[in-house]
Parts: C-alpha cells; sequence; structure tokens
C-alpha cells in the first residue's frame, strides 16, 4: 500500500489526465468522478513498483481506460448525450473548440482512444499501440480514419 504522500503526489501529477481522458470516454461528469476514485483508490492498494515515472504514467492511463470500459459495459449505466457536459465547459471555452470536443466525443470509442492519447497526452503511435495492446500500424490506421471522421463531421478540408 503507498503512503498518503505517494498517492497526493499522484493525484497532483494525474488528476487532470485522468478526468479528461474519463470525460472522452464516459461524457458525463458523475461517472468521471466515480472512475476517478476508482483509480487513485488502485493506485494507494497496488503494490508493485513502477520503473519510472512514464511507468507510472502508463499504468494509471490503463486502469483508467479499463475503469471507462467497464462502466460503459455495466447493465445499469444510464446513457446520456454529451451535450450535457458540453454545457458544463468553462465559459470561455470557445465555440470552434466545443465543436471539436462534441466532435470527438461522438466518435467510436476506439477512435476516441488514439485521438485522445495523441492530440491531448501527446503519446506517438507506438506508445499508444502498447498502452492499447494494438498493432502499431492498426493505431496509424485509427488515427487516419479518426481524423477523416472528424474532417467530415467538422466540415473541414485541410489536414489539422
Amino acid at each position: 500500500m503507498r503512503s498518503e504522500q505517494e498517492a497526493n503526489r499522484a493525484v497532483e501529477r494525474y488528476a487532470d489526465m485522468v478526468r479528461r481522458l474519463c470525460l472522452v470516454h464516459l461524457k458525463n461528469e458523475a461517472d468521471t468522478e466515480d472512475v476517478f476514485q476508482t483509480v487513485f483508490l488502485q493506485y494507494v492498494l497496488y503494490r508493485g513498483t513502477f520503473e519510472s515515472e512514464e511507468h507510472e504514467k502508463a499504468w494509471i492511463l490503463r486502469v483508467t481506460l479499463n475503469a471507462c470500459r467497464d462502466v460503459l459495459r455495466s447493465l445499469f449505466r444510464a446513457r446520456r448525450a454529451p451535450e450535457e457536459e458540453l454545457e458544463r465547459l468553462p465559459a470561455d471555452t470557445g465555440e470552434e473548440r466545443r465543436e471539436v470536443l462534441a466532435a470527438v466525443l461522438s466518435l467510436p470509442e476506439k477512435y476516441r482512444d488514439a485521438v485522445y492519447l495523441h492530440y491531448y497526452e501527446g503519446y506517438r503511435a507506438p506508445e499508444i499501440a502498447k498502452l492499447l495492446g494494438k498493432n502499431v500500424n492498426t493505431v496509424y490506421t485509427l488515427l487516419t480514419r479518426a481524423r477523416e471522421r472528424l474532417r467530415e463531421l467538422l466540415g473541414g478540408e485541410g489536414d489539422g
């Protein structure tokens, strides 16, 4: 079991990342908070050691993704519209940014994972492949298809 000091350090370091990833997957604040607590409880109870800070971050990402999937698989989960959460964004969030977030949230889960990890967390395809347990070429394909869908949804013509 980890000390309170270690747990506090992890929460300070990874809280925003975990919340963003949960929101992208779960599309509502209540489930996001539930998974957030679950992730850091598992962190406190984890008896293993981490080779590096990057290993710790990858472990937290993996646990977060698994916990989100567990919630999504739950038979009792009420479906909520992503618009519910978009209304809760800070007032200074630009309209274009809201539109992009809505488009990302509307993507199928397999695309959302790849897009989130690549564009929001800065991971490269080989790292994403390890985190998701997929082939590197599969990740490249997911990113390409996600960009195509986003381009269709947003009406864009160029890349970016």
